[in-house]
């Protein structure tokens, strides 16, 4: 038996602990609702399951949109985005001591870049973070 919408919005939610699974903010400083997210685009195939799903604030989502692959700043080559399903956050992502996001591979460097993982807001949301114990977010 599969699960609800609901419950598996639940189970989300409970395994993100209420943050962006790319960004990794937090919900509860946050102005609007936190999506769930499809890392394998609907569009494509991706199925509503939970091992599919990843919470994202709406800025992430927005800039991921339908996209799986990304280019690297760097290399200029495409390469996947970073899925939290499969990928550690901490061996693609680093902050550093103004409250960016470093992206240390090429999958790390694509993400930071095609959802403008620093844009100012975000970094004051993250020094307001830090304000509230909530940063930097455990691993």
């Amino acid at each position: 038996m599969s699960a609800s919408w609901a419950e598996t919005t639940r189970q989300v939610i409970a395994r993100a602990a209420s943050r962006c699974e790319y960004c990794r903010m937090h919900q509860s400083l946050q102005g609007a609702t936190f999506h769930i997210e499809h890392i394998k685009p609907s569009s494509a195939g991706g199925p509503d399951t939970a091992d599919n799903l990843a919470l994202s604030c709406p800025s992430c989502n927005l800039g991921k949109s339908d996209r799986v692959s990304a280019p690297d700043p760097e290399t200029e080559r495409d390469v996947p985005l970073f899925n939290p399903r499969t990928d550690r956050w901490a061996e693609h992502f680093s902050w550093d001591e103004e409250w960016r996001i470093v992206g240390l591979t090429p999958t790390g460097r694509a993400a930071v870049a095609a959802l403008n993982l620093n844009h100012p807001r975000r970094l004051l949301i993250r020094e307001a973070e830090e304000w509230f114990n909530l940063f930097p977010p455990e691993d």
